[in-house]
């Protein structure tokens, strides 16, 4: 769209407002980590309590990001067709009720279940959340609501297993889950006051919605660069899904303090997107991306060789990774969104597909049966940061690349 931003917020969210728009997005965003993140204080002690390996429990985690990948993928072509508000709706009914499931399961089994269809539903709300954020802005205004969006999100990580500790200080997982169908509820009484964002609906049937994503796919530019960023989400995520066993099995850290070591990890995801804002008026965004692999790199031969004695040297040694990670996720966004013009639902549920399949090869790969993880995860963020620098100096000469980053610049 090109009208202006604050016009078109005005005239169309007439209950939100602009900030409450923005707000709402970043909540949706933040769907996953909080879905995953509030309950990985509880994995050792689920696996005691259904008397399960270690492995099993993880399917709870690992399935619920292949599915959740899957469930992207018809989301957000289908949001083209029927609206934002309607694919919203739907979605965060079946979240609701499969996470109070989730709660009263009698078994590890009807818990990956139950899981399975949670994730499903998840793929709403993030899928549908990027695709209003194109729907309403363009340009830098775009890549500032990005930055400010991601930044919110990216608080789940630091509030969650803070709060996930503290629940089970009380209760058991089981609250939980029932704390993720509570939060479920209150969201989609939001999206009851949401005004429909979409200007225009595909007219085409269901199958020629999901069709949009074979055209989406044949776009050599938005391709390459889907790979060259979702690369990153291999390591990143096998430290989201391996946390909790290193900090508590392996460096010997209560519940209640290995949260403290991983909300001040996801800090820096939090003030990373802000930053790029920052630099980018006086550094171009090419650098900063060229940077951020070179720094993930660097910081995951310190995670393989000092990050391996202790909890305090794993942290700072991983810092530098994620903030390097988040810095360039606002400008990622914005270069893959702008390399197909409509099908935006189809192009934020690749998006979100890509990186969320990548993560869980990641994280499968992470609960292979090491014998120290940490060494494994700073090779993986050595080999794959690498890689993605190495794409990405093929191709950010390129006129798609420069032209998107000189228009947001």
């Amino acid at each position: 769209m090109k009208t202006n931003i604050v016009e078109v917020n005005q005239k169309s969210q007439k209950y939100l407002g602009e900030k409450g728009l923005i707000v709402l997005i970043a909540f949706l965003s933040a769907f996953i980590p909080l879905s995953t993140d509030l309950y990985l204080p509880a994995l050792p002690r689920m696996a005691e309590n259904f008397n399960a390996a270690p492995s099993l429990i993880n399917l709870t985690l690992i399935l619920f990001f292949i599915f959740y990948a899957a469930g992207s993928l018809f989301w957000g072509p289908l949001s083209d067709k029927y609206g934002r508000k309607r694919i919203l709706l739907i979605g965060l009914a079946i979240y609701t009720l499969s996470s109070a499931l989730c709660a009263i399961s009698g078994n590890v089994y009807q818990l990956i279940w139950f899981r399975i269809i949670q994730a499903i539903a998840s793929g709403a709300a993030t899928a549908v959340a990027q695709a209003m954020v194109k729907d309403c802005y363009s340009g830098r205004k775009r890549v500032s609501v990005l930055a400010i969006v991601t930044s919110m999100t990216m608080v789940a990580p630091i509030v969650a297993p803070v709060v996930g500790a503290l629940i089970l200080r009380f209760t058991s997982w089981r609250g939980v889950f029932m704390v993720l169908a509570i939060m479920g509820l209150l969201v989609t009484l939001a999206v009851i006051a949401l005004e429909e964002t979409i200007d225009q609906r595909s007219n085409g049937s269901i199958l020629q919605s999901l069709g949009s994503l074979g055209v989406v796919a044949k776009n050599p530019g938005f391709m390459t660069l889907l790979l060259t960023f979702s690369l990153m989400a291999i390591p990143m995520m096998s430290f989201i899904s391996s946390s909790s066993y290193i900090y508590v099995n392996q460096f010997g850290l209560s519940e209640q303090v290995y949260s403290y070591f991983f909300a001040a990890n996801a800090f820096f995801m939090v003030i990373g997107p802000l930053l790029y804002m920052k630099i980018s008026r006086l550094v171009k965004p090419v650098w900063l991306i060229t940077a951020s692999f070179v720094i993930a790199c660097i910081s995951g031969a310190f995670i393989s060789t000092i990050g391996i004695h202790g909890p305090w040297l794993f942290t700072l040694a991983l810092i530098p990774a994620t903030l390097a990670g988040s810095i360039t996720r606002p400008p990622s966004a914005n270069l893959m969104m702008e390399q197909q013009r409509g099908d935006t639902g189809a192009v934020v549920s690749l998006m979100t597909f890509a990186f969320t399949v990548f993560g869980s090869i990641g994280m499968i790969i992470i609960s292979l049966d090491w014998e120290n993880r940490v060494l494994v995860m700073g090779l993986m963020y050595i080999v794959f940061a690498a890689a993605s620098l190495a794409v990405w100096n093929r191709i950010s000469k390129k006129s798609f690349v420069q032209h998107v980053l000189n228009k947001a610049g």
